[in-house]
């Protein structure tokens, strides 16, 4: 299934993506796609419901966060042995986390923001896990048990915020609309091997990040058993996997977004999104 939440920011309502490319409304049949709804049982009661016996959404409605009532975003660093050299990076010998933060949510295809004082904007297509069921000290054999399924996140990252400014990466990575998810969550079952996905990332037209998620040097299962050893993961947790080559930071020389540029990005099996920035 691809489970999607449409609406204006803040009043999304639940729908699905049917295969004949319209959306249809859940709203009569679960509250919000999030907690009890992206659980095993969750899925499998939506499963049940036939999409034709479902209310059309008519128009082309924007598009929220693919998840709801999550508690935190927790992205993993250098997490591409292509993107670690391009940076001139060793590859970690254990994943390197950091948390963006719950304001940098947005929808797929909403505007990006500039920050003030922003020099170094950069993007990062990556694959999102989204946590279905709770998760505490499990093992990498019943890690994906605890994946209700997969989305896009634009990891959008002021570098100098991250680099230059002390501290932790999180306060280049928490501005408002620095976290575009979706269109949609698809769910476990539709994705043969999240492993060999292609990936790929557009900045006006011209292509930046060309990658497959086969160069992860941590897979999934590995980043959900680890991070369920020092938090535990709860229903709409997100966990933003690492980028591949090719972003700005990585250019010689380092190019970075203004004001009207426009970002379009894609992951077999998981959709589109796009996303023009502006000003704050």
């Amino acid at each position: 299934m691809k489970l999607l939440r449409y609406g204006p920011a803040g009043s999304e309502k639940p729908g699905l993506m049917a295969d004949d490319g319209t959306i249809r409304d859940l709203s009569g049949m679960v509250d919000d796609i999030g907690g009890a709804a992206i659980s095993p049982e969750g899925l499998d009661r939506l499963r049940a419901i036939a999409p034709d016996s479902l209310p059309v959404v008519d128009g082309n409605p924007r598009l929220g966060p693919c998840v709801a009532g999550l508690q935190k975003i927790i992205c993993i660093g250098l997490n591409y042995s292509d993107h670690a050299a391009e940076t001139g990076a060793v590859p970690p010998p254990e994943p390197i986390i950091f948390a963006k933060a719950l304001n940098a949510l947005c929808g797929p295809n909403d505007d990006v923001e500039m920050p003030r004082g922003s020099t170094a904007l950069d993007w990062e297509v990556e694959l999102a896990v989204i946590i279905g069921t709770r998760a505490k000290y499990v093992s990498e054999a019943d890690a994906m048990d605890h994946v209700a399924g997969f989305a896009i996140m634009n990891d959008v990252s002021e570098r100098d915020f991250q680099a230059k400014r002390q501290g932790q990466w999180t306060k280049g990575k928490s501005h408002d609309t620095f976290g575009p998810l979706g269109p949609w969550l698809v769910t476990r079952d539709e994705i043969a091997d999240p492993h060999n996905l292609d990936m790929w990332l557009d900045v006006n037209g011209e292509r930046r990040q060309t990658g497959n998620t086969d160069t992860l040097i941590f897979n999934v299962p590995h980043v959900v058993s680890y991070l369920s050893q020092f938090m535990t993961l709860m229903p709409g947790d997100v966990i933003s996997t690492g980028t591949p080559p090719g972003v700005g930071m990585g250019m010689k020389p380092p190019q970075y977004l203004k004001p009207g540029d426009v970002m379009t990005l894609s992951i077999a099996g998981l959709g589109q999104q796009r996303q023009t920035v502006v000003a704050a």
